[in-house]
């Protein structure tokens, strides 16, 4: 591997980037793609490149077949996290339950009262205020982002961080009609119809959960869903 090439895919991995080295099995010529930009010796061709960026979609690194010949894929993607704003009993199961799935949790809420290590054990917990605890997180499309207070001065902060960044669920509590007037002061907000509707509100599967455990089974197969790329059914 070439040291610009090796320099590169270590800056991304420190900033927990999701980037994937392709290099062709016969030359050894490589390609790091790293969001938008490739680097590298290694001139991809469309087909190609649309190989690379399905491996990094599907988390799963192996042989592509593109037009030139066959190139090996190796995905470098961080780890999987969800980031839960407000620490009430729904979250206190969603957690372990994320964490089970793989995801890095945090907890944010700066009510110091409900966000404690005492409830929300092994799991790292943060009072700030939701843009600025997402400011420093910096979500990327391996990240989901949850809002369950209900309370606006908590939640849409939240979601207008969420909704500027590149996290591939966004979802928040609430009834439909909540949900509805959340929609309405994010549109005053300056956010158009297409970024609101990346939220899902009511957040969870439509599975007639009612209890905070089962509220968060709900959430956290809705996440599963869509990070697989199955839809929002």
């Amino acid at each position: 591997m070439k040291r610009g090439v090796l320099d590169r895919l270590q800056a991304a991995r420190a900033a927990k980037r999701p980037v994937a080295l392709a290099t062709d099995v016969k030359t050894g010529a490589q390609a790091l793609l790293d969001g938008k930009d490739v680097s590298g010796d290694l001139a991809l061709s469309s087909a190609a490149l649309a190989a690379v960026k399905k491996a990094l979609a599907d988390d799963k690194s192996g042989m592509a077949e593109a037009e030139g010949g066959t190139v090996f894929v190796q995905v470098f993607n961080p780890p999987l996290r969800m980031v839960v704003v407000g620490a009430v009993h729904i979250a206190q199961a969603l957690a372990p339950m994320a964490a089970l799935t793989g995801y890095e949790v945090v907890i944010v809420d700066p009510r110091r009262a409900f966000a404690t290590d005492a409830r929300f054990p092994n799991t790292e917990v943060t009072t700030e205020w939701p843009d600025d605890a997402l400011a420093r997180l910096k979500p990327n499309r391996r990240t989901a982002i949850v809002t369950l207070t209900h309370d606006p001065k908590i939640d849409d902060p939240a979601l207008q961080a969420a909704l500027k960044s590149d996290a591939f669920y966004v979802a928040a509590l609430g009834s439909k009609k909540t949900h509805a007037a959340r929609l309405s002061r994010l549109k005053e907000a300056g956010f158009d119809d297409a970024a609101v509707g990346r939220i899902h509100g009511p957040a969870g599967l439509s599975i007639g959960a009612k209890s905070p455990a089962e509220i968060a089974l709900s959430i956290m197969g809705q996440a599963t869903q869509i990070l697989h790329g199955q839809g929002a059914g």
